[in-house]
């Protein structure tokens, strides 16, 4: 467990506030950069530096102009949506 935290914590430094924005923003129906600023209330050009770094961690992949959470990135969405709640 605490090596799933550890991990867990650096993904979550890795991505800062902004990339968990977007994370849950796609986690949240965006597929697109419009959408993704809609939800997230970011600023395009920051949605922008921050989705290859979701796609690098694999959290996230395009398909076909789209973007989606891969299973790993569900997965952490629900552990960070775990710990919010406590």
């Amino acid at each position: 467990m605490v090596e799933e935290e550890e991990s867990l914590d650096n993904i979550k430094y890795l991505l800062g506030n902004m990339g968990m924005d977007i994370l849950f923003a796609i986690g949240d129906g965006a597929k697109d950069f419009e959408t993704i600023k809609i939800f997230s209330g970011l600023p395009i050009i920051c949605i922008k530096g921050r989705i290859p770094v979701l796609m690098e961690l694999k959290l996230a992949n395009k398909i076909k102009e789209e973007f989606y959470l891969t299973k790993k990135g569900l997965e952490v969405k629900k552990k960070i949506s775990s710990i919010k709640k406590r």
